[in-house]
């Protein structure tokens, strides 16, 4: 079984998710990202794994369950932090962030057997996962992260590997993000967060 990591952000306002702002307030934001991560780390504790580690820039609070490691994220670009994280780890890892609350055990019981890494597209350009069976930093660094291109440049360094790609997701970005996104898995914390702030609006 793999090591399945999740890179995130302490959900303080002001924060994480500033591109929900507006129409959300920055605690609003931070509410929703906070379920987002909450819907992100059940999906992983549900899901069998070698090890699970939260990758956090923060400080870890009540929605962290318990049988996860908590990683400090290393100073630097996105592209460093990432290839840090996988550096943690001696054999098969698969990382996903926190902006994908729709993830799903099922989505994640990657099976590293005659396959080198994972690759799973976003909506926006980037990923939203990336397996390696043997996790080598140097994949990572110097792509390009929070563009268009990302995911096609990360896409690139994995030529030559025998990879299996994941379903393309939707991050949550904007508003209209959180919205799709809440549709897909309508019965989450994210979707029930969205819902109660919608309904406050009103």
């Amino acid at each position: 079984m793999p090591t399945l990591l999740v890179i995130a952000k302490e959900p303080r306002p002001g924060r994480v998710k500033t591109r929900l702002t507006p129409p959300f307030t920055p605690h609003e934001a931070a509410a929703l990202a906070e379920a987002a991560l909450a819907d992100t780390l059940d999906a992983v504790a549900r899901t069998p794994a070698h090890r699970r580690v939260l990758v956090l820039e923060g400080e870890p609070g009540p929605w962290l369950p318990p049988g996860f490691e908590v990683v400090r994220q290393c100073p630097g670009g996105l592209d460093e932090r990432l290839a840090a994280a996988f550096a943690h780890c001696a054999g098969p890892a698969l990382l996903i962030g926190m902006d994908t609350p729709q993830v799903t055990p099922e989505l994640l019981a990657v099976d590293f057997a005659d396959c080198d890494a994972y690759f799973g597209p976003a909506e926006d350009g980037g990923f939203w996962a990336l397996g390696l069976a043997d996790p080598d930093p140097a994949l990572l660094l110097g792509v390009p992260m929070s563009t268009p291109r990302t995911g096609a440049v990360q896409r690139a360094r994995l030529t030559g590997l025998r990879v299996r790609e994941l379903p393309r997701l939707r991050d949550v970005d904007t508003a209209n993000d959180a919205e799709l996104v809440a549709k897909t898995a309508p019965t989450g914390r994210f979707a029930a967060q969205l819902a109660h702030l919608t309904a406050a609006d009103r």
